[in-house]
């Protein structure tokens, strides 16, 4: 499995700004998507060199859908090596007290790698996985234009394992094929599984966390679970 080609990657940052201001349009429109109707935690996850700050828009849009959202208080995604995982689930236990003691959670690329294997560990905890352009696919590591930057800054844990399958909580894999980062087939469950629903989406890989359609479609999957 091949990178997205050159085009795609240069034009994915550029990309990225126009669905920002797509969702500036549609704002009014979202803020009339359900509200939860019960207690219910959220925790955003953040993608590769990306933070709480750029994922705000979205845990605030969640916060006014009446949802207990937060993000993951790590500071910048790094990799594996660059934040505290035992003070990650520690947060993630605070939260599912809030949440009737399950938390959901929504990853963005590499943040959404990190939702599926917290909640192939400890399932008890997890209502849902929402995934944005992850890939956790068969080949993702040759699939990607990040890949080289992060075995960089990765030396200990260059390629990583994963575990293709779906954790066992409902999954979604939300993915573009105009993903100019990482080819969007790594991004989109294979197989057939009843608890998992691949989405489509225009859009770019960087601007998933500002989409319209992919919040339309978290706000959904959010109120179905």
């Amino acid at each position: 499995m091949k990178p997205p080609s050159l085009v795609l990657a240069l034009s994915d940052a550029p990309r990225a700004l126009v669905d920002a201001a797509a969702l500036q349009f549609s704002k009014p429109l979202l803020r009339r998507l359900p509200r939860a109707g019960e207690q219910h935690a959220v925790m955003v996850l953040p993608g590769f060199l990306g933070d709480d700050l750029g994922n705000g828009p979205l845990i605030r849009f969640l916060r006014d859908l009446g949802y207990r959202a937060i993000g993951w208080r790590q500071g910048r995604n790094l990799g594996v090596g660059s934040f505290e995982h035992d003070q990650l689930i520690a947060t993630l236990d605070s939260l599912s007290k809030t949440g009737g003691g399950k938390v959901s959670l929504v990853g963005h690329s590499l943040g959404g790698i990190y939702a599926r294997e917290i909640a192939r560990a400890t399932p008890r905890g997890i209502r849902q996985v929402i995934t944005l352009g992850s890939p956790f696919g068969q080949g993702h590591h040759d699939a990607s234009h990040a890949s080289r930057l992060y075995a960089r800054l990765n030396p200990d844990n260059p390629r990583g394992q994963l575990n293709p399958d779906p954790p066992p909580v409902p999954t979604t894999a939300i993915y573009t094929r105009g993903d100019g980062i990482v080819n969007w087939r790594s991004s989109r469950q294979s197989g057939h599984h009843s608890h998992v629903h691949n989405i489509e989406v225009l859009g770019s890989h960087i601007g998933l966390n500002v989409n319209p359609a992919v919040w339309y479609w978290v706000a959904k999957k959010l109120a179905e679970h």
